[in-house]
């Protein structure tokens, strides 16, 4: 998908794409959406959409924070109920996977969780579930989605000064991706170790 094109095309509705789009990701238990190639595109090309950057990155952020503030409300009123194992989106699976990053990190995984593709929609989910403490939620939930949104801009907005960034930016895009998803792939690997261990033991 050819990010830059697409808010261009958008106009004066970019801003309004950027929020929706931030908005059902981090909570709306939908996955699948480009929101780290999103901002950090919005902030290489901040200029050609007529945008400021700290516009960009508070819109961002306020949407990344109601979110999850549904995400959370989700979770309390409803839990498992949402999922099913045989589910295309919404499988059981998922939620159980998230619910133990949740337990590991606590509150620390809705940092954490923000800069992870699909983790960062089912964590606020999970905490709801798990009942953990909505005056304990909302500070993490706040600083998790500052520092994502608002890093990730800035960031693509400091890139765009360098020739080499915007020439390459779909291998950019795909670098980012995999950084991303590096935590979850170290804790597997982390996991078949400790497993292998204990079985040779």
């Amino acid at each position: 998908m050819d990010v830059q094109s697409l808010l261009e095309g958008l106009g004066p509705w970019a801003l309004l794409a950027i929020a929706v789009v931030v908005f059902i990701e981090s909570g709306v238990l939908f996955p699948f959406l480009p929101g780290d190639s999103l901002l950090i595109t919005a902030g290489l090309a901040h200029e050609q959409l007529g945008l400021a950057v700290p516009v960009i990155a508070l819109v961002a952020f306020v949407s990344a924070a109601a979110g999850d503030q549904v995400g959370y409300l989700l979770g309390d009123r409803f839990g498992a109920r949402l999922f099913k194992d045989d589910a295309r989106v919404l499988k059981t699976s998922r939620l159980r996977a998230t619910e133990a990053f949740f337990e590991r990190y606590g509150g620390r995984a809705l940092v954490l969780g923000r800069f992870v593709p699909v983790i960062r929609t089912y964590v606020p989910l999970a905490a709801g579930s798990a009942r953990y403490p909505y005056r304990r939620f909302l500070p993490w939930n706040l600083l998790g989605g500052f520092l994502w949104a608002v890093g990730v801009t800035v960031a693509g907005s400091l890139l765009g000064g360098v020739p080499f960034i915007t020439d390459n930016i779909e291998v950019l895009l795909a670098v980012i991706v995999l950084v991303s998803v590096l935590p979850i792939v170290i804790e597997q690997l982390r996991k078949r170790l400790r497993a292998r261990r204990a079985a040779e033991s």
